[in-house]
Protein backbone atom coordinates (compact mmCIF):
# COMPACT_ATOMS: atom_id res chain seq x y z
CA UNK A 1 0.00 0.00 0.00
CA UNK A 2 1.40 3.69 -0.49
CA UNK A 3 2.89 5.75 2.40
CA UNK A 4 5.85 8.33 2.30
CA UNK A 5 8.86 6.33 3.26
CA UNK A 6 10.56 9.04 5.98
CA UNK A 7 7.83 10.98 6.55
CA UNK A 8 9.09 14.30 8.45
CA UNK A 9 7.01 14.55 11.36
CA UNK A 10 5.38 11.12 12.81
CA UNK A 11 1.82 12.66 13.43
CA UNK A 12 -0.28 15.45 11.94
CA UNK A 13 -3.49 17.22 13.33
CA UNK A 14 -6.59 16.28 11.33
CA UNK A 15 -7.17 19.50 9.53
CA UNK A 16 -9.60 20.83 7.17
CA UNK A 17 -10.70 19.95 3.65
CA UNK A 18 -13.20 22.41 2.10
CA UNK A 19 -13.07 24.38 -1.40
CA UNK A 20 -12.75 23.25 -5.00
CA UNK A 21 -9.74 22.53 -6.42
CA UNK A 22 -8.10 24.69 -9.28
CA UNK A 23 -4.95 22.56 -9.31
CA UNK A 24 -4.67 19.38 -10.51
CA UNK A 25 -8.29 19.84 -11.85
CA UNK A 26 -7.30 19.10 -15.53
CA UNK A 27 -6.46 15.48 -17.30
CA UNK A 28 -2.68 16.23 -18.56
CA UNK A 29 -1.33 12.38 -19.30
CA UNK A 30 -4.34 10.53 -20.48
CA UNK A 31 -7.62 10.82 -22.41
CA UNK A 32 -10.35 9.79 -19.29
CA UNK A 33 -10.03 10.86 -15.67
CA UNK A 34 -11.74 10.28 -12.51
CA UNK A 35 -12.93 13.42 -10.51
CA UNK A 36 -14.15 14.40 -7.31
CA UNK A 37 -17.13 16.13 -6.63
CA UNK A 38 -16.89 16.29 -2.85
CA UNK A 39 -13.85 17.27 -0.33
CA UNK A 40 -12.81 14.59 1.86
CA UNK A 41 -10.08 11.89 2.79
CA UNK A 42 -9.10 8.79 0.62
CA UNK A 43 -7.47 6.07 2.41
CA UNK A 44 -4.36 4.43 1.02
CA UNK A 45 -6.70 0.85 0.87
CA UNK A 46 -9.15 2.77 -1.18
CA UNK A 47 -6.49 3.77 -3.78
CA UNK A 48 -5.12 0.46 -4.05
CA UNK A 49 -8.26 -1.25 -4.21
CA UNK A 50 -9.50 1.04 -7.00
CA UNK A 51 -5.88 0.93 -8.91
CA UNK A 52 -6.72 -3.15 -8.70
CA UNK A 53 -9.84 -2.62 -10.03
CA UNK A 54 -8.50 -0.55 -13.07
CA UNK A 55 -5.71 -2.89 -13.60
CA UNK A 56 -8.17 -6.09 -13.51
CA UNK A 57 -10.58 -4.66 -16.04
CA UNK A 58 -8.11 -3.87 -18.22
CA UNK A 59 -5.85 -6.97 -18.70
CA UNK A 60 -2.71 -4.85 -19.18
CA UNK A 61 -3.98 -2.96 -21.91
CA UNK A 62 -3.04 1.14 -21.96
CA UNK A 63 -1.89 3.51 -19.27
CA UNK A 64 -2.77 4.34 -16.29
CA UNK A 65 -1.32 7.32 -13.68
CA UNK A 66 -2.39 8.09 -10.33
CA UNK A 67 -2.55 11.35 -9.30
CA UNK A 68 -2.82 11.40 -5.86
CA UNK A 69 -0.59 10.23 -2.81
CA UNK A 70 -1.83 9.24 0.66
CA UNK A 71 0.84 11.25 2.55
CA UNK A 72 -1.13 12.39 5.89
CA UNK A 73 -0.87 10.15 8.97
CA UNK A 74 -4.19 9.63 10.84
CA UNK A 75 -3.75 8.10 14.56
CA UNK A 76 -6.42 6.70 16.77
CA UNK A 77 -6.41 5.25 20.42
CA UNK A 78 -6.92 1.51 21.12
CA UNK A 79 -10.89 0.68 21.74
CA UNK A 80 -11.38 0.60 25.13
CA UNK A 81 -8.77 3.32 26.90
CA UNK A 82 -8.95 5.42 28.72
CA UNK A 83 -8.61 9.66 27.87
CA UNK A 84 -5.04 10.81 28.26
CA UNK A 85 -1.88 9.25 27.81
CA UNK A 86 -1.17 11.45 24.59
CA UNK A 87 -2.24 10.69 20.90
CA UNK A 88 -2.37 7.19 19.56
CA UNK A 89 -0.22 5.61 17.30
CA UNK A 90 -0.83 6.18 13.00
CA UNK A 91 -3.09 3.72 12.01
CA UNK A 92 -3.49 4.69 8.34
CA UNK A 93 -2.77 6.71 5.67
CA UNK A 94 -4.65 8.87 3.72
CA UNK A 95 -4.77 11.73 0.67
CA UNK A 96 -6.43 14.73 1.75
CA UNK A 97 -9.05 15.57 -1.66
CA UNK A 98 -10.82 18.79 -2.81
CA UNK A 99 -13.40 18.68 -5.08
CA UNK A 100 -12.57 19.00 -8.50
CA UNK A 101 -9.21 16.89 -8.32
CA UNK A 102 -8.63 14.63 -11.38
CA UNK A 103 -7.80 11.10 -9.16
CA UNK A 104 -6.36 8.59 -11.92
CA UNK A 105 -6.22 8.98 -15.83
CA UNK A 106 -6.08 6.58 -18.86
CA UNK A 107 -4.81 6.80 -21.90
CA UNK A 108 -4.03 4.43 -24.94
CA UNK A 109 -7.62 2.84 -24.24
CA UNK A 110 -10.87 2.54 -26.51
CA UNK A 111 -13.48 4.57 -24.99
CA UNK A 112 -15.97 2.18 -23.53
CA UNK A 113 -12.89 0.00 -21.88
CA UNK A 114 -11.57 3.26 -20.06
CA UNK A 115 -15.23 4.38 -19.21
CA UNK A 116 -15.99 1.12 -17.33
CA UNK A 117 -12.61 0.51 -16.01
CA UNK A 118 -12.98 4.32 -14.01
CA UNK A 119 -16.90 3.39 -13.47
CA UNK A 120 -15.79 0.41 -11.33
CA UNK A 121 -12.98 1.76 -9.43
CA UNK A 122 -15.43 4.39 -8.54
CA UNK A 123 -17.30 2.13 -6.83
CA UNK A 124 -14.45 1.74 -4.51
CA UNK A 125 -14.17 5.14 -3.32
CA UNK A 126 -15.88 7.09 -0.34
CA UNK A 127 -16.67 10.53 -2.17
CA UNK A 128 -18.37 10.94 -5.04
CA UNK A 129 -16.73 10.97 -8.66
CA UNK A 130 -17.46 11.59 -12.25
CA UNK A 131 -15.64 10.56 -15.19
CA UNK A 132 -14.51 12.89 -17.48
CA UNK A 133 -12.62 13.35 -20.98
CA UNK A 134 -10.14 14.92 -22.34
CA UNK A 135 -12.03 16.46 -24.87
CA UNK A 136 -14.84 17.53 -22.84
CA UNK A 137 -12.71 19.71 -20.06
CA UNK A 138 -12.70 22.80 -22.01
Amino acid sequence: MLQPKRPKFRKQFRGVVKGARIKGSKINFGDYGLKTLDSGWITARQIEAARKAIVGHVKRGGQMWIRVFPDKPVSARPAETRMGKGKGAVEYWVAPVNAGKILFELGDLPDDLSREALRLASHKLSLKTKIVSRSEQF
